[in-house]
């Protein structure tokens, strides 16, 4: 069965709600746009669903041309403006990597702050796509969301929870997991499989509201173990990506894994 893609998912801003556009612009460090800015707390730490689902639903708009940033709740505009950078800022992403940018100045910061209810500072990373967490792709077949689903009792598991860059059909669950190293060409692009991704609480809410809804980590937990990755033994559902070839990926291309 040939594989295709069948969902794509991006955000200006880690953290708030995924838009999912026909195609992607894959580059060197990502999607094209995806993860350009990144919301911290007081001391200087990512701030990620796992800490609050308040921002979930937030929808974050940014046209890099104009420089104009804007964010929407259910397609109301909750503030929109041109951003102005500030001092430099490094901020400590889960222990594992410092990341690099700039202080968004005005209003942005007491915008999210109150939203959120904690104290918050917008930053626009240097690198493009500098809000991702590890590599700048990610892969999740829809097998293996069927398959937490069927291990878990459920009719459905919306896959939205684990916020991954590409979506496919037409492989069996949990394939990607053996493609660690191996060659795929997606649409346009060239990309090479990488590591399992290690999953975080922030998968248990609820990808609409926000709110804990579903005990993603003990389900994965339940029947495929505590398993290995770039953070030490956890609970890994999906995998991550390397660029070797940019290109346009658009929902419906064919997904092939190069013959060894």
């Amino acid at each position: 069965m040939t594989m295709h893609v069948t969902r794509l998912s991006v955000t200006p801003i880690k953290g708030l709600a995924l838009s999912h556009p026909p195609s992607i612009d894959v580059t060197d460090t990502g999607a094209l746009g995806d993860r350009a800015f990144y919301l911290v707390s007081a001391d200087d730490r990512l701030v990620s669903i796992t800490k609050t689902g308040a921002l979930v639903g937030l929808t974050a708009t940014w046209d890099a041309d104009h420089q104009v940033l804007s964010i929407n709740n259910s397609g109301d505009v909750v503030f929109t403006s041109g951003i102005s950078l500030g001092a430099p800022h490094d901020a400590n992403f889960f222990e594992f990597r410092q990341a690099r940018g700039r202080v968004v100045e005005g209003e942005w910061g007491q915008v999210f702050s109150d939203l959120a209810g904690q104290p918050l500072r917008l930053i626009k990373a240097d690198d493009s796509n500098g809000g991702r967490d590890v590599e700048p792709l990610t892969l999740l077949g829809e097998a293996s969301t069927a398959e937490l689903a069927r291990h878990a009792g459920l009719d459905h598991v919306d896959s939205r929870r684990f916020r991954m860059l590409i979506e496919f059909d037409g492989a069996a669950p949990h394939e990607e997991d053996t493609w660690d190293g191996r060659v795929i060409t997606v649409g346009e692009a060239v990309i090479v499989g990488g590591g399992p991704v290690q999953r975080c609480a922030g998968t248990t809410r609820n990808p609409s509201s926000g709110e804990i809804d579903l005990r993603t980590l003990t389900l994965i937990g339940g029947y495929r173990g505590r398993q290995q990755s770039i953070f030490g033994t956890g609970f890994n559902f999906g995998v991550y990506a390397t660029t070797l070839t940019s290109g346009r990926v658009t929902v419906g291309d064919p997904l092939r894994i190069a013959t060894t």
